[in-house]
């Protein structure tokens, strides 16, 4: 049996909407569902997984005729859907009577379920959120659902307001596989067994890395699962490490040809760290007008900045390491400037009281 699992797709979501990418954003989102539906298709996919989260709020019976004519466009696709702790569906909503046309269940809230596909023997079992939050550990409370199946256990948190588990109780359960939401990030947890899938488009600066969908497969030998790639653009932090002897337009270069690499639909955020004669010369409008750049921050400190923080922390942990520095007479000059900016940097860095 081969699955696709995704979650936290977060449909009409608007990230980044007070920046010039940002009116696109809403769009890529439904544009990169859409090509989990056309991967499904194309790798002929048994089930599809939507643990959670799909919308960006409690869907409508207008919001679900959506989504609905989306999945129709599946072939063979058969598509399990959990409600979560942003789109739930409180009980007796409209919406949580809704018939799909296409091969879609929709797990009913406040309860838990299973759903048999007798066609691929398996049996799909969850807890759909009626509420935004579960302080109870729900999930751990929940044994497959039946004999001579592959059993597959769909849920949505994590964190202690939104069902919390131990995975080693979900484990010792022997489900063929657990198909996790909530974390918008990609996690093995447990190694073929259990996985977030993370958002397949990312929704904001925090989460950074590649993001995208799991491909699994069940057989009598076991389940192996591989994470892959799709989303339109990636938050990208930048850090560059500075000295004095770079130049402005040295910076800028070195930061556009990091740029360059990782390409001009990701959404950068620029971080400059150590030292530098040239902080109030850095320009980067020329490299804003070709990519998306969310924030540049400026950690960079100056000669007068460090002269500054000598007088101002000359009776604390970075004063004493500087003394150290400037009177170690065994290493070259070059070496001791710099290991003394750079050792104060860590200091900085590391949020020691000054």
């Amino acid at each position: 049996m081969k699955f696709i699992h995704i979650a936290d797709v977060h449909l009409f979501a608007k990230p980044d909407k007070d920046y010039e990418w940002g009116e696109n954003r809403t769009k890529e989102i439904e544009e990169t569902f859409e090509k989990v539906i056309d991967a499904c298709n194309e790798r002929d996919i048994d089930l599809l997984l939507i643990a959670g989260n799909l919308f960006d709020r409690s869907p409508s019976v207008e919001d679900l005729k959506f989504i609905d004519d989306k999945l129709d466009r599946l072939e063979k696709t058969r598509t399990i859907l959990l409600s979560g702790s942003d789109d739930y569906i409180p009980m007796g909503l409209a919406s949580s009577a809704y018939k799909f046309k296409s091969r879609t269940v929709l797990l009913p809230s406040g309860k838990t379920t299973n759903a048999y596909l007798k066609g691929i023997n398996t049996c799909v079992t969850g807890y759909s959120y009626a509420k935004p939050t579960y302080t109870e550990r729900v999930l751990e409370q929940i044994d497959p659902g039946r004999e001579n199946a592959i059993n597959i256990l769909i849920g949505c948190g994590g964190d202690k307001m939104h069902m919390p588990f131990r995975k080693e109780v979900i484990a010792a359960k022997g489900y063929d596989y657990v198909a996790m939401g909530y974390i918008r990030r990609p996690v093995h947890i447990l190694k073929n067994r259990m996985a977030y899938a993370g958002s397949p488009e990312p929704l904001g600066p925090d989460e950074t890395g590649r993001h995208g969908y799991v491909y699994g497969e069940i057989t009598d030998n076991g389940t192996k699962i591989t994470w892959c790639p799709i989303a339109r653009r990636n938050y990208v932090d930048i850090s560059i490490t500075l000295n004095p002897d770079l130049s402005a337009e040295e910076i800028t270069k070195t930061v556009e040809e990091k740029m360059m690499k990782l390409g001009n639909e990701n959404i950068y955020k620029i971080i400059l760290r150590g030292f530098s004669n040239n902080n109030e010369k850095i320009d980067f409008s020329r490299i804003k007008n070709r990519y998306n750049i969310r924030e540049i921050l400026n950690m960079t400190i100056s000669n007068e900045d460090e002269r500054t923080l000598r007088i101002e922390n000359e009776t604390n942990m970075m004063g004493s390491f500087i003394r150290e520095v400037r009177e170690s007479y065994t290493l070259d000059e070059n070496i001791r400037a710099k290991a003394l900016r750079y050792g104060m940097e860590a200091l900085i860095m590391a949020g020691e009281d000054r």
